[in-house]
């Protein structure tokens, strides 16, 4: 069977250096530095320092966040149409860098409005800072498509991008809030402006340098247009795609929920004496006069206070849960070979739940059991991380496959838009939630209504979602053999279009 489609053309060699690989790879470096802020610490930020109420962060990052998901599938039109001379999806970055940069300081800021006022701040900052992140992120994303036309070379692409992505995860949930904590010597507020701002002059250079050091290589005729009322007429029929998107949305609203509440978890669950007690056995003592022999005695000062034992030890079991999770995507494309993408991602999304719902029933004293599970959820939920993305592209097989037509751009943008609802979902649950178990920002202790909620907002309601997440892939029909059986009839297909 010939594809109707017409081949697109392509440069004589789409070999990518190490230079341009690292370059694109600074990007995602670049976006996550703020993305993973986002998703760990923007309730905590809304309502323990800027102090707004739980229910109105609730409503900020509900509306923010549908608008920014709404704008992302008119970015990808808007993208896929236009035409420079550095080509379609490079410029946006270059045009996106300045402003991302500064409206994600505006963001972290905390002018002194009364509470309609602060409000009204979050709302507009946050709504900015997620419309000009879908103007960066999804050209970004778009342009790994056309650097190379060379699927080994695309593959190593996405493993660099990978890397970059860890390692901003890594900085946000180890780093962030202690770095916060000792710049702003004690004051959070101060200490997440001043952090941010590093944060964004680094994210628009690294802008810059993906932005100067890529190509785009692979581009479609001018003549050809895309058919776009046909691509949704074939989205709407796609069951994988469906199934695709609906898992999209539970796996972020769980991340959203999980990552967003932690800090609380450890901040008004976790026994502070037995917290404390947990990091001098890690020799965290010893490690701050190390730190402090290097940066001057008072730079890590605040971390002496037993106060800030919540915070190191949040961070600590976060660095450990997030080296794990390193280590289970090394693991996940070995399991996916021998047993399929779909298999594989079922099974560790169940264990990952199953490790989620053992937190709800830990002491809390048991501060040490804690960092296990969670550093053993890292390590399980790690092997799901690079499944999910190489399913999504497996859609785009299947709905050429189906089709005849490629239709990769508006399904990975879809998958997207599934990904920013999932998150403001998650993120707005969160605050929603902990304003109806009685949650008061202004309290120094908790009721215990409300630290049960905080309880179960970081094990059991994540992880029901991720079970409900690994049946959903029951139904999901591109299992190992499909896999295959698409994969030949593409390359055949193919080669009948080149002949």
């Amino acid at each position: 069977m010939a594809s109707p489609q017409t081949p697109e053309k392509q440069t004589p060699t789409h070999h990518l250096s190490v230079l341009e690989k690292v370059g694109y790879s600074l990007g995602d470096l670049a976006a996550n530095l703020i993305f993973q802020t986002l998703m760990a610490f923007l309730a905590f930020f809304y309502t323990d320092i800027y102090r707004i109420p739980p229910a109105k962060a609730s409503l900020v990052m509900l509306t923010g966040g549908f608008a920014g998901a709404l704008f992302n599938l008119v970015m990808g039109a808007v993208a896929d149409r236009t035409q420079t001379r550095w080509g379609k999806f490079r410029p946006w970055i270059l045009w996106t860098a300045i402003p991302f940069g500064a409206i994600s300081l505006l963001a972290f800021s905390t002018p002194d409005f009364n509470e309609g006022g602060k409000v009204a701040y979050a709302f507009v900052t946050y709504f900015l800072l997620v419309i000009i992140y879908s103007a960066n992120n999804l050209p970004y994303s778009a342009l790994s498509g056309v650097m190379t036309g060379d699927m080994k070379e695309r593959n190593s692409l996405s493993s660099y991008r990978f890397v970059a992505v860890m390692l901003a995860q890594f900085i946000i949930q180890v780093f962030l809030l202690p770095l916060a904590i000792s710049v702003g010597d004690g004051d959070k507020a101060a200490g997440f402006e001043k952090v941010m701002l590093v944060f964004a002059v680094t994210g628009v250079i690294c802008f810059l340098i993906t932005f100067l050091t890529t190509r785009e290589r692979v581009t479609p005729p001018k003549e050809q247009r895309t058919p776009l009322k046909e691509d949704i007429g074939d989205l709407l029929k796609n069951k994988p795609w469906l199934i695709m998107l609906t898992l999209t949305v539970l796996v972020f609203i769980t991340l959203a929920i999980k990552g967003g509440m932690n800090i609380y978890y450890f901040r008004y669950y976790l026994n502070e004496a037995s917290q404390s007690s947990f990091l001098q056995s890690l020799g965290f003592s010893h490690l701050l006069d190390n730190l402090s022999s290097t940066f001057g005695p008072e730079a890590f000062e605040e971390f002496r206070n037993p106060d800030s034992a919540p915070y190191a030890a949040a961070s600590i079991t976060s660095a450990a849960s997030t080296i794990a999770m390193i280590i289970g995507i090394l693991f996940s494309k070995s399991l996916a070979d021998k047993f399929g993408k779909r298999n594989i991602f079922g099974i560790f999304l169940a264990l990952s739940a199953l490790c989620l719902i053992a937190i709800n029933f830990l002491s809390d004293t048991a501060v040490a059991a804690v960092f296990i599970i969670q550093t053993l959820h890292g390590l399980v939920y790690g092997v799901t991380i690079p499944l999910l993305w190489a399913m999504i592209a497996d859609v785009a097989d299947y709905s050429e496959w189906r089709n005849n037509r490629r239709a990769t751009a508006i399904i990975f943008s879809a998958m997207i838009f599934g990904l920013k609802v999932g998150l403001s979902l998650g993120g707005a649950l969160s605050a929603w939630l902990l304003g109806l178990f009685g949650y008061d920002a202004e309290a120094t202790r908790q009721t215990a209504a409300a630290v049960k909620g905080i309880r179960l907002l970081v094990s059991v309601i994540p992880g029901t979602l991720f079970i409900a997440g690994a049946a959903l892939l029951s139904a999901y029909s591109i299992g190992k053999e499909s896999e295959l059986q698409i994969e030949k009839a593409l390359k055949e297909r193919r080669k009948e279009s080149f002949s």
